[in-house]
């Protein structure tokens, strides 16, 4: 199991890595990941949902997403409260507070989970979430040390020296954690290292000393991480250009399912800005994105809040083109209505009014992998579906593709303003080429699927060239 020292320490991208590089072995790997929190997810291929860095890994494994990956995957709504979903279907939707009462529960499906995995593979390799350093959360804890003694796991804590204070990160989690927890670590590693190595040779010793674990390495920093899909909005690469196609993408509060901006990201002949909150809409934009969101009637709020309902508007008038998916199609209609209140209190919310349809919030959740056609283009395409709701109205009348022999999405009477609920379509060579030439953009990458494996090969060789992979796979038990 690897555990991180904080937050976004690179545990995702390790586990990927030693997966790949425990693939190249021969050996059957499959990664898991107790629990995460991410709106960012992926479809499974037995019908549900996890967490999108899982389904990398998965990727990594060369094996099919299931839900057992990441039996647990909360999913944030507010501030304060998230959806539930436990081996990829919704259980519930709890406050902060009130999730401690559910582990108990949950940490039975998440042994459940973990142990059908290992049945089915040589090595199982767990990702953590945040740090086992919380303390003040270790109770009932099913994320790191509390899975890690239930399941039996040896733990390999990561540091990240890039941020700074990594001898701190490692020596102070074992100062605050149990001697049992403790026992559990079976060595640290020290990530995202920039220069020379040597410098830190000192660093690493003292960490040894102090702690009497044994090291794994030091791993420079892997500069073409940015390639590979990112989980956190945070992390999405600003490929800003100067010419080309300026494409820019909303940065929503409860931003969802964002990856369908990594191959645009990769693209020589788009410049992709995320833009953050207080920024307006660029006036030398030529396609505005809204993407998905957990909190559709939430996310319509805070956009309006950052005045780009106006910036969109003056955005059309300049003969710019919106693109809205799922969540961020649900906006561009009239209305939102949620009588339920399945995302929040009941009520309406009214929309962007820049497609004449309308959304009723319903409770079933649509989970699916798609074929499509683009209607525009004729391209067919491949794609998901990951949402609640029903959009219906005039402006449905001109589909933006067909699945399955049904209209799917809408476009306004003048062909520039789209919606569709189909998340993926850019990871579509064929689509992503058809979309950018009907804007006048080439596409000069001509292989997403291609280009993300072999940053894949290249990660797992990285690693095996700075971590004594050999003993930490040994570990293992």
């Amino acid at each position: 199991m690897i555990q991180g020292t904080g937050s976004n320490v690179g545990k995702s991208m390790l586990v990927a890595g030693l997966c790949r590089a425990a693939r190249k072995r021969g050996l059957s790997v499959a990664p898991f990941k107790p629990q995460n929190m991410s709106n960012n997810a992926a479809v499974t291929s037995d019908g549900g949902e996890i967490g999108r860095a899982q389904a990398l890994q998965a990727l990594a494994c060369g094996k099919p997403l299931v839900v057992d990956m990441n039996p647990v995957l909360l999913k944030p709504e507010t501030d304060v409260g998230s959806q539930v979903v436990v081996q990829g279907k919704r259980l519930t939707t709890v406050k902060a507070r009130e999730y401690s009462k559910l582990k108990p529960q949950l940490m039975k499906a998440v042994l459940e989970s973990f142990n059908r995995l290992k049945s089915q593979n040589d090595l199982v390799i767990v990702e953590g979430a945040g740090s086992p350093a919380e303390v003040n959360l270790r109770q009932g804890d099913i994320a790191n040390m509390g899975f890690a003694q239930a399941a039996d796991v040896p733990v390999i804590l990561a540091g990240d020296i890039d941020r700074g204070g990594v001898i701190a990160q490692i020596v102070g989690t074992q100062a605050v954690i149990s001697e049992e927890d403790a026992a559990l670590v079976a060595g640290f590693l020290i990530n995202k290292f920039r220069g020379d190595p040597s410098l830190f040779d000192g660093g690493y010793q003292l960490i040894k000393d102090t702690t009497g674990w044994p090291g794994f390495g030091v791993l420079p920093y892997f500069g073409e991480a940015w390639k590979l899909p990112a989980e956190d909005a945070l992390d999405i690469k600003n490929a800003e250009r100067s010419g080309g196609l300026k494409v820019v993408c909303l940065g929503l509060s409860r931003i969802a399912n964002f990856d369908d901006l990594d191959p645009l990201a990769q693209e020589p002949g788009v410049s992709l800005k995320m833009l953050r909150a207080g920024e307006p809409v660029p006036g030398d934009a030529n396609v505005v994105i809204i993407p998905g969101s957990k909190s559709t009637r939430g996310d319509l709020a805070f956009l309006k809040a950052q005045g780009w309902d106006i910036d969109l508007a003056a955005h059309l008038r300049r003969g710019g083109h919106v693109l809205g998916i799922c969540g961020g199609y649900q906006m561009l209609g009239k209305w939102v209505r949620d009588p339920e209140g399945i995302e929040g209190p009941a009520g309406d919310t009214e929309g962007l009014g820049l497609l004449d349809v309308d959304t009723v919030m319903t409770p079933d959740k649509r989970l699916t992998e798609t074929q499509a056609e683009h209607v525009a283009s004729g391209q067919a395409f491949r794609g998901y579906e990951i949402h609640i709701g029903r959009t219906d109205g005039p402006d449905c009348s001109r589909p933006f593709a067909r699945v399955d022999g049904r209209d799917e999405g809408a476009v306004g009477l003048d062909g520039r303003v789209s919606g569709s609920y189909l998340h993926g379509m850019f990871r579509d060579d064929g689509f992503r080429r058809a979309w950018l030439r009907a804007l006048g953009a080439q596409a000069g990458n001509e292989g997403y699927d291609a280009t993300v494996e072999a940053v894949l090969d290249k990660l797992a060789e990285h690693i095996e060239a700075h971590v004594d992979v050999e003993n930490l796979l040994a570990a293992a038990r």
